[in-house]
């Protein structure tokens, strides 16, 4: 491996710091004689068991979306494909708020879709559903992005090989690029999964803060911020705990989401 010039770890060591600063305040601040009772407040609890079911729902739902989406970007020539490229990036540079006005401007009781909804009785706005296509609405990028880097870099050289040989489309995609996309596929969704249980904008603006249900762990930390800094501080310091701990395990070591996508493509060709 070739070490970078010796002058660029002088900005590299400052990002570091600039990352690893603020929690490192953070950490400082946690009340820690009382931490255990903070994070374990009813409230607290509530909070991060509807933020854990959501962000699951939501990871889910970006499996069952976004494989499908980012096999269409990836092995489909279309030339409405930068268009439909740039509408699945939108979401990452969006202002949460905005996509969360936009998601109620869509199923909200007078939203384009929400009043015909209304009509056989279906709510979406303001309800745990809500929290849910929020999440999804935000963390649906990452996963695509992660897949469909993971087929280019892939190649379609085995699903050829599987089509010459009378496999048909279906029998190629379950048996020859699924198994090649597993490990992408997995740090997929668990960089889905952090992102959705991160979400705070989107949520507040389409589902509302309705303890127990539309309330996550985002939401509880903004408002004890107001009563309770010190429980804020503490939940805050849990939220960093469980995402650095979803991070590490998507990314163990440096370069391993491309080793996971090169390997089985080595072992299918030995």
């Amino acid at each position: 491996m070739i070490r970078p010039p010796v002058w660029l770890y002088l900005p590299a060591a400052i990002g570091f710091v600039l990352v690893a600063g603020p929690l490192v305040a953070l950490t400082g601040a946690v009340d820690w004689s009382h931490f255990f009772g903070l994070i374990t407040s009813e409230s607290s609890r509530v909070a991060l068991e509807l933020s854990l079911r959501t962000s699951l729902a939501a990871a889910v739902l970006c499996v069952l979306l976004g494989v499908p989406m980012a096999a269409v970007l990836a092995r489909v020539r279309w030339r409405l494909l930068p268009v439909l490229r740039a509408l699945v990036l939108l979401p990452l540079v969006l202002p949460p708020v905005v996509g969360g006005l936009a998601l109620l401007y869509l199923f909200g009781r007078h939203g384009l879709v929400g009043r015909e909804l209304e009509s056989f009785g279906v709510r979406i706005a303001f309800s745990t559903t809500a929290v849910v296509l929020a999440q999804t609405f935000v963390a649906l990028p990452f996963l695509v992005i992660t897949l469909e880097g993971a087929m280019r870099t892939a190649g379609d050289r085995y699903e050829r090989i599987a089509a010459t040989l009378g496999a048909r489309p279906s029998i190629v995609w379950w048996r020859v690029t699924l198994p090649l996309l597993r490990p992408a596929l997995l740090s997929g969704v668990i960089l889905a999964f952090a992102r959705a249980l991160g979400e705070f904008g989107a949520t507040l603006t389409f589902a509302g803060s309705l303890q127990g249900r539309t309330r996550t762990l985002p939401l509880e930390i903004y408002l004890q911020r107001e009563s309770d800094p010190d429980a804020a501080v503490a939940l805050s310091l849990l939220l960093v705990l469980v995402a650095a701990v979803i991070v590490l395990v998507a990314y163990r070591r440096p370069g391993l989401a491309v080793d996971r996508v090169r390997t089985p493509a080595r072992s299918a060709g030995s």
